[in-house]
This record gives structure tokens, sequence and C-alpha cells, in this order.
């Protein structure tokens, strides 16, 4: 069985990442399916909190293929199961200003559960961006020069 990682690859660009946590998803029918076939994004996702339940909007997860009429809505608001002192924590946290819950990456673990993390962010602004640019190309630069001797 091969392991099913969906990543947001521009929350790490736009976001500071302060803590991390991995949690359960509360799927319906067949979106178990379609998340192991890879057919989710989470561009544009994010967490709220409704009667102190974390909840993630944004999060796509495709129709799958084979559901007939007991498919799926693709862009549901979705419960993310976290212990009680986790989700305490977490709504402490974005109460203050400036911090927000983003969901970073979903995977399919070794028990075949789907599991989402989300980070704690701060959101980066444009001069940290462009350090982080140049950070990177210059990694990128001194590898190359490694690799040619």
């Amino acid at each position: 069985m091969k392991n099913t990682v969906i990543r947001n690859k521009k929350a790490s660009f736009n976001y500071e990442f302060i803590e991390k946590f991995i949690g359960g998803i509360e799927l319906a029918g067949t979106e178990i399916k379609s998340i192991r076939l890879g057919k989710a994004s989470l561009v544009d996702s994010y967490c709220v909190f409704h009667n102190n339940e974390l909840w993630v909007q944004g999060m796509h997860i495709s129709e799958y293929y084979w559901g007939n009429r007991n498919n799926h809505v693709p862009k549901r608001e979705r419960k993310i199961l976290l212990k009680r002192k986790e989700l305490n924590k977490l709504l402490k946290n974005t109460q203050e200003k400036g911090l927000t819950i983003i969901a970073t990456k979903i995977f399919v673990n070794d028990r075949g559960w789907a599991k989402i993390e989300i980070a704690l962010a701060k959101g980066k602004k444009t001069h940290d961006k462009r350090e982080d640019l140049k950070s990177k190309d210059s990694k990128r630069e001194m590898d190359r020069i490694k690799k040619s001797f």
C-alpha cells in the first residue's frame, strides 16, 4: 500500500509555523477513497472554531469516480479530531492578534486512517519571504558547487 501525502506548499511560503499538531479528520462516505487516490487539495484551507470544536474550511476532496449517488460534497467543512488540551491551547493562541491555524498536510497512516497536520501560524511580511528565497537560492548554489567537485 503506497503512502499518500498531500501538502499545502504555499503555506510554508506565506506563513511562519509556530507549532504543529497532528489530528484525525471526520470523513464521510467516499472521501477516504479519494484521499487515498491523492485527489485532495489544501490550497486556501484554514481552520476555525465552532462551539469549541475545530473545523477545516476550504479543503477540497474531489468526488470519488465510482461513487454514484452516495458521493460527498467536495468543499464541505470537516471536523478535526484533537485532544481537548490541544484544542484549548489552539483556541487561546488564535485569540491573540495575528495568529491563525493552517492545514499543512494530509496523509494516510499505517493503519489506513486519514490524518491532518495543522500548524499554528503567523503571516510573513514581504521582506521575510524575500529572505527565504535568498537563503534557498544560496543553498541550491552551494549544493551545485559541491557536486561539481
